[in-house]
């Protein structure tokens, strides 16, 4: 009875409130349409493609098949695979930057389901224990307000049935922002930038965030997971610049 009333009240809502596309207003041809984007907002998202690091996930310019990228070569692995949904550009770029910097905290839904479904669609791996949201220094998220990789594992944790483990990982010293910032200076820039604050020995982790640019974020989150005696972790990310 219950779930025919909830049934009812939403059959009611969608009449007078029909659902529309979150990125353009356009309205929805249909009321469970996921993940509440339009067709033309959704034609703006761009697959990653084969072209990319089998490792990292960098997309390449000028290649038709996947290796690993130079800076992966070079670096030691600190993560096993990242899991990117799409390219950061058009809808997503978009959208993760309404989210971030808009306070359109609605658009971590679809994100989220975006980046589950890459995720369940990447095949048969090891087990993931609990999934790992990137945090933000204390003083950022006073200021925002909310940590939009957390909003973004929200419904990644329903979808794929994970908890959500979101102080394990902290930001204990403040940096000034990654973005535009050269690539050398991106890494002493995060340098012992991040804290544990419990146990991880033998964890199987998939640390999320929105986008991976350089991968210097992820790199060092990753190292201190690791140090902390994490067995593997898994990356993903909603857009791959």
């Amino acid at each position: 009875m219950w779930q025919a009333f909830c049934t009812s009240l939403k059959a009611s809502v969608d009449l007078f409130l029909p659902p529309a596309c979150l990125l353009c207003g356009q309205r929805l041809q249909g009321s469970t349409m996921e993940p509440d984007f339009c067709d033309a907002c959704m034609a703006g998202v761009t697959p990653l493609g084969p072209a990319h690091c089998c490792l990292c996930a960098q997309p390449f310019a000028d290649a038709t098949s996947s290796h690993l990228c130079g800076t992966c070569l070079k670096l030691p692995r600190s993560f096993t695979r990242v899991h990117a949904a799409c390219r950061y550009r058009g809808s997503i770029k978009d959208a993760v930057h309404r989210l971030k910097h808009r306070n359109q905290l609605a658009l971590a839904k679809p994100l989220g389901l975006i980046l589950g479904k890459t995720v369940s669609n990447s095949g048969p791996g090891d087990p993931i224990d609990y999934i790992v949201p990137v945090p933000l220094h204390p003083h950022r998220l006073r200021q925002r307000g909310y940590n939009q990789a957390l909003e973004i594992a929200r419904p990644l944790s329903r979808q794929l049935g994970l908890p959500i483990e979101a102080r394990l990982l902290q930001r204990s010293r403040k940096t000034p922002p990654q973005q535009g910032l050269p690539a050398d200076q991106r890494s002493r820039n995060l340098r012992n930038a991040f804290s544990l604050a419990g146990q991880v020995t033998g964890a199987r982790i998939l640390l999320v965030d929105d986008i991976m640019t350089t991968g210097e974020t992820v790199r060092e989150c990753c190292r201190t997971l690791l140090q902390g005696g994490a067995e593997e972790i898994q990356v993903a990310v909603v857009g791959r610049a």
